[in-house]
């Protein structure tokens, strides 16, 4: 079974299981997700710093937005 088959028979399950078997489910990856939300919270929220922080001491160059939408819509034609 594919990692696709397998997610989405999952969310068919979780979708119409009782409390009970929700509630001990979550409590089985619980410490998971919350540990993987922290971890790309810091990240992401350092990775902007470092990110803004080069864009106020114009160490690089921002790129307008329409430019890299007219760029990403070019590419999706390929």
């Amino acid at each position: 079974m594919t990692t696709l088959a397998i997610r989405k028979s999952l969310q068919e399950y979780i979708r119409y299981a009782d409390e009970k078997k929700i509630k001990a489910l979550f409590t089985m990856v619980e410490d998971e997700i919350n540990q993987k939300h922290e971890i790309w919270t810091n990240e992401f929220a350092n990775e902007m710093k470092k990110r803004s922080h080069a864009m106020d001491t114009r160490k690089v160059k921002g790129i307008p937005f329409k430019s890299v939408q007219k760029k990403a819509k070019a590419i999706l034609k390929k």
